[in-house]
């Protein structure tokens, strides 16, 4: 729809151009020829040419018709309202809200209004004037006293938009300059009186607001403005009763710093005695604890006595029992020990006797094999004397080789050698040798 407004208003403004080119051209052909005619050739000049006035007119009385069309589409932006306002009939009833509206070129126009929260401010704002705009002055009003104080004001409100036509119809325009200052001023200027300056500034500036809010809200109210919030920021006091207030708010806080500090000390002896009360019942306490537990102690002991002496006295025969069966075991284990002794002692002789036998028997058998066997060894040395030789040659030396030979002399040599090494031999040589020499 909005480039069906721009398309149709720049529709007419074509026609409008189109319409003033073609007089303009035609004019200047006009000119032209005027000129021809007053030259000396002017019987050449030719026809006159024609200007079209119809067909300039007629795109002069077209273009009207897109440029109504595009009057009669109106767009109410975001964050706004308007309301109809009939050159007949005066404000019409109804609210048009953002979007894109019909009205009757020519004869109504749409007033907008700011839907969006706005702020009446007096005094300098928290974060400073913006750049550019006056500096703002504080709300004078005079108090009880006929002191003269300056108000820091805020007021947030918004303009109602279902009632924009009774606020166009009936209300002054500009409302953030006509009407809503006035007010807020006037409740504060009517409500102050009724305060001291002390009050004002501390123990009762709280309702001064509320009422201050609540007196604006009907007032605005009854015209279409809803007010959402009332700030008092700031009291700024006169310079002589600041300096005095601020001397006797001193001294009153130093007459509350007494007071704190002498409740204070009144609670630290309070609590001082609760204590020593609390430790006086918890002595008390303790003692009779103390008391009934030794009581309880007591009592414990001499029940558990009752049921000590029976289980002593079943201990005491309980250790005479072991005893006397420690001792039958220990007459029983000596018993078995002297009867184990004595069987030990005749096996030990048992086999002393055995092992006597069984030597005995053995000397016998190897004195019998030792007589036999020398029997056997004389017998075979009386029928070879000559192992006498090789017997005493192996055990003198075991470097000595034994060779044996005949001895029917036909190795002479070898004989006489072993004849000289048979000891019987020399003795019988020698023998033989003492009787020659006898």
């Amino acid at each position: 729809m909005l480039f069906a407004k721009y398309l149709l208003l720049g529709a007419g403004v074509a026609m409008f151009v189109i319409a003033a080119a073609i007089l303009g051209y035609d004019a200047y052909l006009f000119l032209g020829y005027r000129r021809r005619l007053l030259s000396p050739e002017g019987a050449t000049a030719g026809l006159q040419p024609p200007v079209r006035w119809r067909t300039a007119v007629a795109l002069v009385m077209l273009a009207w018709a897109p440029l109504l069309v595009s009057a009669g589409i109106i767009i109410v932006p975001a964050g706004m309202a308007g309301v109809r306002v009939s050159q007949t009939q005066g404000t019409l009833a109804g609210t048009l809200y953002p979007g894109v509206h019909f009205v009757v070129p020519m004869v109504e126009r749409v007033e907008l209004f700011n839907t969006r929260d706005q702020l009446f401010t007096t005094g300098i704002a928290e974060d400073g004037p913006a750049k550019g705009a006056p500096k703002g002055e504080p709300l004078n009003v005079q108090t009880k006293e006929g002191l003269p104080l300056g108000l820091a004001i805020t007021v947030r409100y918004q303009v109602d938009p279902k009632r924009l036509d009774y606020i166009e119809a009936h209300l002054p325009q500009p409302l953030e300059k006509e009407l809503v200052p006035p007010i807020v001023a006037t409740v504060f200027r009517e409500m102050a009186p009724s305060y001291t300056v002390r009050e004002l500034f501390s123990s009762k500036r709280e309702e001064v607001r509320q009422r201050s809010a609540e007196a604006i809200r009907q007032r605005l109210t009854a015209d279409g403005v809803n007010v959402k919030e009332v700030m008092l920021r700031d009291i700024q006091l006169p310079p002589e009763y600041a300096k005095g207030l601020e001397a006797l708010l001193i001294k009153e806080q130093e007459n509350d710093r007494m007071a704190v500090e002498t409740e204070i000390h009144q609670k630290q002896v309070k609590i001082a005695d609760a204590d020593a009360e609390a430790r006086k019942v918890q002595q008390v306490k303790q003692a009779e604890g103390q008391a009934s537990v030794r009581v309880l102690e007591a009592k414990g002991e001499s029940d558990a006595m009752q049921y000590l002496l029976p289980l002593k006295e079943k201990q005491i025969q309980q250790s005479k029992l072991e005893a006397e069966a420690r001792k039958e075991a220990t007459v029983k284990n000596a018993e078995a020990s002297g009867e184990a002794k004595l069987i030990d002692s005749k096996a030990e002789m048992e086999r002393r006797k055995l092992l006597a036998q069984a030597e005995a028997e053995r000397i016998r058998l190897t004195a019998s094999a030792d007589a036999e066997r020398m029997q056997s060894e004389s017998t075979i040395l009386k029928q070879n004397p000559l192992l006498i030789n090789k017997i005493v040659a192996e055990r003198l030396s075991d470097k000595l080789q034994i060779m044996m030979v005949p001895a029917d002399g036909k190795f002479f040599f070898t004989n006489d050698v072993l004849r000289g090494m048979n000891p019987a031999n020399h003795v019988s040589q020698a023998e033989d040798a003492e009787p020659n020499e006898k």
